[in-house]
């Protein structure tokens, strides 16, 4: 999983005179993203309480909710929700919030998305989804968190692997046996 980026706002869907911002909405979307990816939530929030789009996204369209769970800031994430943030928007990668908490193996967050609406079963184009990027790097527990929530175990993605298989040929310590058991 690429770590998400830190750059300026997307606004590709306006014309074209409109998509240059002025420096001084620059260095604001910049601070914004740091201060996302820093976790500060209550700076965050009154930010939002005056307007702030809850899915502004930086040029790699990676939104506050991505960096705040690839951050692991939960308060920032649940602030960010409170607000309509959309668990759903893919970053360039095709990555969604749930597959930056699960490769990070961050189990409150993943349980935070879920709640709030995020696709157990949502996949990057690359087929991976957030079960088989929790499989890869051996986090055991957000793969149990997963399967309860009713991630397909048996899905493929564009390889043709399993999350079992990501985690063997990953050369994952546990959540091989795990995954093994759930199936039998």
């Amino acid at each position: 999983m690429q770590e998400p980026a830190n750059e300026t706002p997307s606004n590709e869907t306006q014309p074209a005179a409109a998509r240059i911002p002025d420096e001084e909405t620059i260095a604001f979307a910049q601070k914004v993203f740091h201060l996302v990816r820093s976790g500060d939530a209550v700076i965050l929030a009154a930010l939002l309480e005056q307007g702030l789009p809850p899915n502004l996204c930086n040029h790699k369209g990676d939104s506050l909710l991505m960096l705040a769970s690839y951050h692991g800031h939960v308060d920032a994430a649940r602030i960010l929700l409170e607000y309509g943030a959309d668990t759903e928007i893919r970053n360039d990668h095709g990555q969604t919030p749930i597959a930056g908490a699960a490769y990070k193996g961050d189990v409150a967050m993943v349980r935070l998305l879920l709640e709030h609406g995020a696709d157990v079963e949502g996949a990057a184009p690359d087929g991976k989804t957030a079960l088989m990027l929790a499989a890869m790097f051996n986090r055991v527990d957000v793969v149990d968190v997963l399967v309860a929530e009713g991630a397909n175990i048996e899905a493929r993605d564009a390889k043709g692997m399993s999350a079992l298989d990501a985690a063997r040929a990953m050369g994952a310590a546990d959540t091989p046996a795990r995954l093994v058991r759930v199936v039998h």
